[in-house]
């Protein structure tokens, strides 16, 4: 349905939790290196307890080879510095979203070319600087999906 992409994440639990969203949702999880952890991770096949082996997982030398793989589908880029939020998206089945590593986030450049395609969770003002990534990723994904009418 969806295309979960996470450049370079650095926490195995993370990758975990996106995987089992992945499944429930019949999303497929991309993972793109340098990843902070082995796929062979305890944590990482923890957190996706006996589900990991269902997940439709693929790894990615780069986000380029990603992006030239994906031909042309669309993309949403996660980030604190955006200024459009998720639910003014108009999410279509296929689309990527995708989420930066734990500690930095996506690339600056990255977000600026996304324009409008740059989206931001909206959070109380001074509150936090950003959600856990399995959370940001949940949250976007069943706005996704929930446009979509599924009726599950």
């Amino acid at each position: 349905m969806f295309h979960i992409v996470l450049v370079e994440p650095e926490i195995p639990h993370n990758a975990g939790a996106a995987g089992r969203l992945a499944l429930a949702t019949g999303s497929i999880l991309h993972l793109i290196k340098p990843l902070g952890f082995s796929l062979e991770d305890k944590y990482v096949k923890r957190t996706g307890l006996d589900y990991w082996q269902d997940v439709e997982l693929h790894v990615w030398d780069s986000f380029e080879e990603f992006s030239r793989a994906m031909d042309g589908r669309r993309m949403w880029f996660l980030s604190t510095k955006a200024k459009c939020s998720p639910w003014s998206a108009k999410f279509s089945k296929g689309d990527c979203l995708v989420f930066g590593k734990e500690t930095k986030g996506l690339p600056a450049e990255m977000v600026d070319r996304a324009g409008d395609r740059a989206l931001r969770i909206p959070m109380v003002p001074g509150s936090t600087r950003s959600l856990n990534l399995s959370t940001a990723v949940a949250i976007v994904l069943y706005e996704a999906i929930r446009q979509q009418n599924t009726g599950w």
